[in-house]
């Protein structure tokens, strides 16, 4: 059914939700005007501003807006969801389900999404950092007597945005999609403006301007590319969000309306300089027909990048809550500020981090040309890395033959590594920042991963068989007591060593005893009637499995009233929760050795900084005992 068919009441809501998307999915994006077309003409390689250069510059974003946005995010990418859900993490659970994989391979794919989460980091400290620095610089071209507080102005908007992120976005969130339309529209109107009094830029949509520009100008197209990609920055950000929106909704908004104001931009500020070469000092701003509009202008462009910078902010909290979830990060507390959605979340560790390293980067790269060399790569070497994970899904899950598979491969691998290799060249200029930082929270990532597999290893291979066990307490065993003591366990299937050592210190067993499991699946929610499964087992024993998506947020007192309606009632006054709190001894190298000795004092410290499973499960504090025990990595 097309948009244009469609019932009214459909058409509505798809209106409505695709109004929505435009305040979160298209922030990034749509503030990529303010500095791209400024950093290709008057950047650290600038370009000649003449005809020829400008028509295959504005070719080149139109067609990188065209196949990396269009055709490889909105029409392909966004089709492999995990259950409505996207984002690289999403993508990494679809490739792992590839059948027959060899583990080599899984984990080859493991680590590559583990990379591409890792990077997305980088950007969540570039973005807020080059777009707000990009919309006060602004003030400059108002009066140069501004410029003294452009930085200043712009650590105060971060540390503001920072600080106002733990009440949450629910109150101003139905804001954001009006704002970023009158936006999107102002970009139009700015760009239709200048398109009038030079309209020959209109032809710069014929790729053969740009494939023109690319032969007779090799080495300084090759340069021009690095600054071309700022105009795609920002569209993963479309895959990452559609859990909230739909695929239809960002479609329908990305081709209807923010597509054609946005490169309409782009040719204004093409046929701008093109008029008055002069202008490329600050080709955005000089788009107003006067300059009472100026100010207004930087206001608008403030609000716009702020809500730019608030999308990656929250991307960076949800990708944190998923990756703990999924077992790759430590558990850290994490606030839910919104009763309604799930997915407005408030991560402090991660909040203030965040505003510690993008203050650092502002006052060490100064300018948002200075950025632009830090800003592309971390995002060209994450499209590269969706391209490489699709290709994964497209052949073993969608059944593709092998030639359309590796024609998708070779198309978008080609685009992708021609701007991932322009921008090699900023390595040394600022590029090396969001590889660094990606490395460190990859090596992070990875060892807690790494760690996590050990310790449960050696836990399970020290484990009692729970059958032997209740078979022996049938024949005769310890003391039992009234309550109910509830052992939260990674291996239903074994005794967990916190009733052992309870056992063992206390000489005592509750009447009632309740293994609780707990798992996080790969999907991002899972259906409350499919969470809960309770089993009855001899001796007073039970199990309870419990299954929570990357998405959900695990309550185990919620859980145990939730028993009830399978036969297993609880007072929560006659129940004790014990928790087993494990402290992991590091031993030196040696030929046994399965991690790095520097890697287990990362997985030690990590492991005792870690948030308890009480505040993580929302356990009741005065209802938890936790019994200790030494850990040996192996």
């Amino acid at each position: 059914m097309t948009a244009e068919n469609a019932p009214h009441g459909e058409k509505s809501g798809l209106a409505a939700t695709a109004l929505a998307a435009m305040g979160v999915v298209f922030g990034d994006i749509g503030t990529s005007p303010l500095y791209t077309v400024k950093e290709v003409f008057g950047g650290h390689h600038p370009l000649a501003v003449t005809p020829d250069n400008v028509l295959g510059i504005l070719s080149l974003v139109f067609w990188a807006l065209t196949i990396t946005v269009s055709l490889k995010y909105v029409v392909f990418i966004t089709r492999a969801d995990n259950k409505g859900e996207g984002g690289i993490m999403a993508l990494t659970a679809l490739a792992l389900r590839t059948a027959n994989a060899s583990p080599r391979i899984l984990w080859m794919m493991s680590a590559l999404g583990i990379f591409g989460a890792a990077l997305f980091y980088g950007d969540a400290v570039i973005t807020p950092a080059m777009s707000v620095l990009s919309a006060i610089e602004g003030l400059e071209v108002a009066t140069p007597l501004l410029k003294p507080y452009v930085l200043p102005i712009t650590v105060a908007i971060l540390v503001a945005l920072f600080a106002f992120q733990r009440h949450g976005t629910a109150t101003v969130g139905a804001l954001f999609g009006p704002l970023m339309m009158f936006w999107f529209a102002t970009l139009g109107a700015l760009g239709l403006w200048n398109v009038i009094q030079y309209p020959s830029v209109l032809a710069a949509i014929n790729p053969w301007y740009a494939l023109s520009f690319g032969f007779e100008h090799k080495g300084m197209a090759f340069l021009a590319l690095g600054s071309v990609v700022l105009a795609i920055t920002g569209g993963e950000a479309l895959y990452a969000d559609m859990g909230h929106f739909g695929r239809r909704a960002i479609k329908w908004a990305w081709f209807a309306f923010v597509f054609p104001l946005l490169y309409l931009n782009y040719l204004g500020q093409g046929a701008l300089i093109l008029n008055d070469p002069k202008a490329i000092e600050s080709p955005f701003f000089l788009l107003v027909p006067s300059e009472i509009l100026l100010i207004p202008l930087v206001i608008l462009a403030t609000i716009a990048t702020v809500i730019a910078s608030q999308a990656v902010i929250s991307g960076a909290f949800s990708l944190t809550s998923q990756a703990m979830q999924l077992g790759y990060c430590p558990r850290i507390r994490v606030n839910f500020t919104s009763e309604r959605e799930k997915g407005q979340i408030y991560v402090p560790n991660i909040n203030w981090l965040l505003l510690l390293t993008v203050i650092i980067v502002v006052l060490g790269f100064r300018s948002s040309s200075n950025l632009a060399s830090a800003y592309g790569i971390a995002v060209t070497l994450t499209m590269m890395i969706d391209t490489i994970l699709a290709f994964v899904v497209v052949r073993a899950l969608w059944k593709w033959s092998w030639t359309h598979a590796a024609l998708f491969l070779v198309f978008f691998v080609v685009v992708d590594f021609a701007f991932f290799s322009a921008n090699v060249i900023k390595i040394l200029d600022g590029g090396w920042f969001p590889l660094a930082l990606g490395l460190v929270v990859f090596t992070l990532l990875s060892t807690w991963r790494l760690g996590r597999k050990l310790l449960y290893e050696r836990l399970q291979k020290d484990s009692v068989p729970l059958d032997a066990f209740i078979a022996g307490l049938e024949a005769g065993g310890p003391h039992r007591v009234d309550g109910t003591g509830i052992f939260m366990t990674a291996e239903p299937q074994g005794v967990p060593r916190a009733l052992l050592h309870n056992l063992y210190h206390n000489k005592v067993l509750h009447e009632r005893v309740v293994l609780l499991n707990v798992v996080a699946e790969d999907v991002p929610h899972v259906p409350d009637d499919e969470r809960l499964r309770v089993e009855a087992l001899p001796a007073g024993f039970h199990r309870v499995f419990v299954r929570y998506g990357f998405k959900d947020d695990p309550n185990v007192p919620q859980v145990m009233d939730q028993c009830a309606d399978l036969g297993l009632r609880f007072d929560m006054m006659e129940t004790s929760f014990f928790l087993g709190r494990e402290t992991v001894v590091t031993m030196p190298i040696s030929g046994r050795a399965r991690m790095a000795y520097w890697r287990q004092i990362l997985f030690s410290w990590m492991f005792r900084n870690a948030d308890t499973a009480t505040a993580f499960f929302k356990i009741p504090p005065n209802r938890v005992v936790e019994l200790g025990a030494q850990v040996e990595l192996s």
